[in-house]
């Protein structure tokens, strides 16, 4: 059901999205991190809600990453474009999405199924992303200096990496069983 509580939060996830941009983009960055603790909580709470009251949905499970991907991706793109995040992070982070999305799409041209689970290295990989986002936030909006963010991006770019390897060598291995 397209209706019920944790799809309508994950709903609330991706229109806060158009919010959480303008506010990076115009440096109203108290907003952005409001928002982006708004749209963290509206995910914590999805999956806890579906798990718990087992509303756990087909539109859900496609609709949360998707959620997610929007969220990472936006952030990333605006946050190299303004000089928070390099250039080449966001490089990384974006071919791996576009390599792992156009992988699934061959695979279910090939196989006419497409049950991808997500991996524990991609998982990683997302949350390393989030974490970063929160960071830069979190020194925007109190001045301070986050001394480990250099390590934070490159720890990021190999997570990134390494996780779209692990998808094209589990993709490889659904196309050619």
């Amino acid at each position: 059901m397209v209706g019920n509580i944790p799809n309508i939060l994950t709903l609330t996830r991706i229109l806060l999205l158009p919010f959480f941009a303008a506010a990076l983009m115009y440096e109203q960055y108290q907003y952005a991190i409001l928002i982006f603790v708004t749209a963290s909580i509206t995910d914590l709470l999805d999956g806890f809600i579906a798990r718990i009251k087992k509303q756990i949905t087909y539109f859900g499970t496609i609709l949360d990453p998707v959620a997610d991907k929007f969220f990472l991706l936006t952030s990333f793109i605006i946050m190299s474009k303004t000089g928070l995040i390099p250039m080449w992070l966001t490089i990384i982070v974006l071919s791996r999405d576009l390599i792992v999305i156009t992988g699934c799409f061959i695979i279910y041209l090939v196989t006419h199924n497409l049950d991808i689970e997500p991996s524990i290295v991609g998982k990683a990989a997302s949350a390393g992303q989030f974490l970063l986002i929160g960071l830069i936030l979190i020194s925007l909006n109190f001045e301070s200096n986050i001394s480990f963010l250099n390590f934070l991006f490159i720890l990021v770019a190999v997570l990134t990496a390494i996780s779209g390897l692990h998808y094209v060598y589990r993709g490889l291995k659904v196309a050619n069983p």
